[in-house]
């Protein structure tokens, strides 16, 4: 029995001296092939299955401007914060969170639509142009003109248009440089009159050289 334990022993220090020795090398890793480290490098760093229709992983998409698996993606939208990694937002409060609660009052008085975004939707206030209302109708919410006469301040006539207004002045008058006002034309300078010419308020007077009386047309001199 002594001597078994003494051969046991020997083959046991063997051994432990075989797997010391071994402990120093180095075995070259399993290469992936060459054909998805080509399109890991083209497509980007989340790149799944390649090959396939999905070269994206999961949560990723194709950024536009660089056309690799960069862009995150969040399923249930960050409203107006932006998507950081898939299915996390940064919030304008700089809270994170899987989407980004809507602040009150953001859609004003005729409510939201929804745009999409990267990965999710975000809603955006309904606006009109400006000149314009927005109307509940039966077909939905409409922009309607605003009739600005009823507040405009037009010294002679107010002619509402789409989007706006303009002021006219009556005959013999003409719109002073705000827009809004009427000046008196001096209709003279259009030289009307055969001889004279005597501009008015509103209007201008003809008359002759002496030796001439006035044609009944108020221009001609006879």
């Amino acid at each position: 029995p002594p001597v078994m334990l003494v051969e046991l022993l020997f083959q046991a220090a063997c051994v432990s001296l075989f797997l010391s020795s071994g402990q120093g090398r180095v075995y070259p890793a399993r290469k992936k092939p060459a054909s998805f480290a080509v399109e890991r490098r083209r497509v980007g760093p989340h790149v799944c299955f390649p090959g396939s229709g999905s070269r994206c992983c999961p949560g990723w998409m194709l950024s536009p401007g660089s056309g690799k698996c960069t862009l995150p993606l969040c399923s249930f939208g960050c409203g107006g914060g932006s998507c950081i990694a898939p299915n996390l937002c940064m919030c304008p409060d700089g809270e994170q969170g899987i989407t980004c609660p809507e602040p009150p009052g953001t859609c004003g008085e005729y409510g939201c639509d929804l745009s999409c975004n990267h990965g999710g939707c975000q809603q955006v206030a309904r606006v009109c142009p400006i000149g314009f209302s927005m109307a509940e109708t039966v077909n939905g919410i409409r922009c309607t003109d605003i009739d600005e006469c009823w507040s405009a301040a037009c010294e002679g006539t107010c002619v509402n248009t789409e989007g706006g207004f303009a002021c006219e002045c009556g005959a013999g008058w003409e719109l002073s440089a705000d827009r809004r006002s009427c000046q008196d034309m001096d209709e003279c300078q259009a030289t009307p009159c055969q001889h004279r010419c005597e501009n008015s308020v509103g209007s201008y007077r003809c008359s002759c050289r002496p030796g001439y009386h006035l044609h009944r047309n108020q221009h001609s001199c006879v």
